[in-house]
């Protein structure tokens, strides 16, 4: 079979009706050439049965305990064979059926990487070439970002860290790894605010630093 153009990644723990939100988000894209992976933390609010539901949509799905949210998207990345990968972890959802249709004549770069829908606010990029600079200063938007699948066989999402090891990612992968990266106008996704990342930002910062050395 060839490959597909996307893998889509959802990560999920306890949150069944997110969880119901981002799955219709997904498979209801009229753009078809993707697999859909969901990479379940061993729920137990109903969650599994949320996922049976959509089973016949689902291309690879698994219900069991992990380390954390970078442990599970690693898990998902090592189940995906699309051309390019976006994480749309449980709660967060496309902004609207026809964003994969649109973002898919845009995949020139090694990530991709469009806006968000944050509460009222449009958040993203201004400029279309991002740089070291951009990502060390800006916020990491994984939700509306699309990663070609090579980048993940030398890197992995690092697992000692808590919050920022996305952010990790596009630094490490644009130094070491010479990544091309491309802004586009495109909104990609509607973001569920208050998450780890903005609630707990002493921990960040904290990460942040550690990054650093």
């Amino acid at each position: 079979m060839s490959q597909r153009k996307f893998s889509i990644i959802t990560i999920n723990y306890n949150n069944k009706e997110g969880l119901r939100k981002t799955i219709e988000s997904v498979v209801g894209q009229s753009f078809r050439d993707f697999e859909y992976i969901i990479i379940d933390g061993g729920s137990t609010d109903g969650s599994i049965e949320v996922i049976k539901e959509y089973a016949g949509k689902v291309d690879y799905w698994v219900s069991e305990p992990d380390k954390g949210i970078y442990h599970a998207m690693n898990k998902g990345v090592l189940q995906a064979h699309g051309e390019y990968l976006n994480f749309m972890n449980s709660g967060d959802e496309f902004y609207n059926n026809g964003v994969l249709q649109e973002v898919a004549p845009s995949l020139d770069s090694d990530i991709v990487v469009g806006k968000i829908v944050h509460g009222t606010e449009v958040w993203g990029f201004h400029k279309e070439d991002i740089t070291l600079m951009d990502l060390i200063r800006g916020t990491v938007l994984h939700q509306a970002s699309f990663f070609r699948k090579e980048l993940f066989d030398e890197n992995r999402y690092d697992e000692s860290y808590k919050i920022v090891s996305d952010w990790k990612f596009y630094i490490q992968t644009l130094i070491f790894n010479n990544a091309t990266f491309r802004n586009i106008r495109s909104i990609v996704c509607r973001f569920v605010p208050g998450g780890v990342s903005e609630t707990d930002a002493g921990t960040r910062d904290m990460e942040r630093k550690r990054v650093y050395k």
